[in-house]
């Protein structure tokens, strides 16, 4: 039943598109959409990359439940009413990619937990966007930060998206990186409309230096602010070190 609901909501993810200015490292992720977040890619492994987003604003809602592909349908509906008109200004926006979902790391089987639910704003209104109707709906201001990030296709389900969480995280740990334990991203760029050659992504926010391979790289900190980048929701929480690996 939750996988079900997981292809209703995360294939439903990003429906349609129009209007941020690509980065040359974000545009053949957004093939579908010409309002997309930009960042600039770090290094890369054959497992992960790294990305350095500049700052971003986001509307946002959060969503209990037991399963992410529930959360995120319940949240969905609302974020969904806010760019089609149910807003002070009557405004209707169309939607950029990618849509974050935000998921905490420590779940229990037999307890809900929070999900945000995160839709990038157009870039005309990243400054002065539309005000809720929906009281549930709030802005994420996203700082400037670096991503790691591991890439996947098919259908974004709760248990695809598990899985690549754990894979990225045994990586990272494999080369002693450090990045923030709390919650990782949920990433979704595609239309339902496309069954083929999907895109999704899991993201954990750096900590400190980003590593690839063992080695720290430097990220560029001369990025302007511009209208669409890409990070997380949230930066905080406590920061662990990774385990030493054997």
């Amino acid at each position: 039943m939750f996988l079900l609901s997981g292809i209703t909501v995360l294939a439903v993810g990003v429906l349609a598109v129009n209007a941020l200015r690509f980065s040359n490292s974000s545009s053949s992720l957004c093939s579908g959409s010409t309002e997309c977040l930009q960042f600039d890619l770090v290094c890369k492994t054959e497992e992960y990359e790294v990305r350095h987003c500049s700052p971003s604003r986001w509307v946002s809602t959060d969503a209990e439940a037991y399963f992410m592909g529930v959360g995120a349908a319940m949240a969905f509906r609302r974020l969904y009413q806010y760019i089609t008109g149910a807003n002070q200004e009557g405004v209707q926006m169309d939607m950029a990619t990618p849509v974050l979902v935000r998921v905490p790391e420590e779940t229990q089987m037999w307890e809900p937990a929070i999900y945000t639910l995160n839709f990038l704003l157009p870039s005309v209104y990243q400054d002065n966007p539309p005000v809720p109707t929906n009281d549930k709906l709030y802005f994420t201001d996203m700082p400037e930060m670096d991503v790691y990030v591991r890439s996947y296709g098919g259908w974004m389900l709760s248990i695809t998206s598990r899985l690549h969480a754990h894979l990225l995280t045994k990586e990272l740990q494999r080369v002693n990186a450090y990045y923030n334990h709390t919650h990782h991203y949920a990433v979704g760029y595609d239309s339902p409309l496309k069954l083929l050659n999907r895109h999704n992504e899991v993201w954990y926010v750096v900590d400190n230096e980003p590593v690839c391979d063992g080695v720290s790289h430097s990220p560029p900190r001369d990025l302007p602010p511009t209208t669409t980048t890409a990070t997380t929701t949230s930066t905080t929480g406590t920061t662990v070190a990774p385990p030493t690996s054997a």
